[in-house]
C-alpha cells in the first residue's frame, strides 16, 4: 500500500492531516468523503463528474497539479466563491506526486 500525507482544512477551518491511498484510483473529493470532512450530501453531489462544484477547494501548497480540463474550467467559471487557486477535488487524482498537497474546502454555496 502506498499512502501519501495531505492536509485538508474543512469548512469550519479545522486542519486535518490525512493519509490518502495512491493505489485505489481515488480523487481528493473521495478522500474528503472517506474521512467525513464535510457533511454528507454537501460534497461530491454529482458523483465526481465535474458538474456541480460542491467539491471546490483552494490549493494552498505549491504542489504541481495536472492541467485543468475543459469540464473543470467550465464548471469553475459558473461556481461561487472561485479564487485563482480553485480546483475541483473530483479532478485531482491521488498519486505519489500529490505528497504534501494542502487544500482548504471552499464554502458551501
Amino acid at each position: 500500500m502506498s499512502d501519501i500525507t495531505i492536509k485538508i482544512t474543512d469548512r469550519e477551518g479545522i486542519e486535518h492531516t490525512v493519509l490518502a491511498p495512491t493505489d485505489m484510483a481515488m480523487n481528493l473529493m473521495e478522500v474528503v468523503r472517506s474521512y467525513e470532512l464535510a457533511p454528507e450530501g454537501t460534497i461530491g453531489v454529482c458523483g465526481g463528474m465535474a458538474m456541480c462544484a460542491s467539491c471546490q477547494c483552494y490549493v494552498l501548497s505549491d504542489t504541481e497539479l495536472p492541467e485543468m480540463g475543459d469540464d473543470e474550467e467550465a464548471m469553475l467559471s459558473e461556481a461561487f466563491n472561485v479564487k485563482d487557486n480553485s480546483r475541483l477535488g473530483c479532478q485531482i487524482q491521488m498519486t505519489p506526486d500529490m505528497e504534501g498537497l494542502e487544500v482548504a474546502l471552499a464554502p458551501e454555496s
